[in-house]
């Protein structure tokens, strides 16, 4: 069983794929496509050096690491910019992903995907849950949690598709505008559904 967790950028994905970790035990597996892409990004990688010549070696850190930061600041202001890392760093990630799918032993296999849909990844899941968060509790989050500023974080959230089509392809939406108890109250009830244990 392969299970998609999306959203937007900020809406709890993550916290979502954990709880169902801790729900599935042994039987899972997370497969996280943030740390993948961050990975693509160490020095001496393929990607690492493809992003250097597209970008310039002013997103570096210490001349060395790419400054994360930087280089989201110059791409979420240009969507042109955003779409060649895009394509420079999905290749890597979605080859990975596929990969660890392919040969990880676990009978339960969970996706964490901000970009699940967008990079067609949606197709090889057997059920697809979107988690959904109100704009305002999105905004208040990023900023407490990842120090972003409000117009940083709206530039990134208007990137990603529009949450109402990630909730038209959803089999499962999660509610995570309340307390993480009732989040996990919903992943619990979809879990039943799911393994019916």
């Amino acid at each position: 069983m392969i299970l998609g967790i999306t959203g937007s950028f900020g809406s709890g994905k993550t916290t979502v794929a954990r709880i169902f970790k801790s729900l599935a035990g042994a039987r899972a597996t997370v497969i996280d496509a943030d740390a993948l892409a961050h990975r693509e990004l160490v020095p001496g990688t393929r990607t690492y050096r493809k992003v250097i010549a597209a970008f310039g070696r002013g997103i570096l850190k210490n001349n060395v690491t790419i400054d994360r930061a930087a280089l989201a600041k110059k791409v979420f202001a240009d969507r042109h910019l955003l779409n060649k890392l895009m394509r420079i760093v999905h290749p890597g990630v979605i080859r990975t992903i596929r990969k660890e799918i392919k040969d990880n032993p676990a009978k339960i296999i969970i996706l964490d995907a901000p970009l699940l849909i967008e990079a067609g990844l949606h197709k090889g899941v057997d059920k697809l849950v979107v988690v959904k968060t109100g704009r305002d509790k999105q905004i208040k989050r990023l900023s407490r949690d990842r120090g972003l500023e409000r117009k940083g974080i709206l530039k990134r959230i208007n990137s990603q598709m529009p949450l109402g089509k990630k909730i038209r392809l959803a089999d499962f939406v999660i509610d995570n505008n309340g307390s993480i108890q009732e989040t996990r109250k919903q992943a619990v009830k979809i879990w039943r559904l799911l393994w019916k244990n």
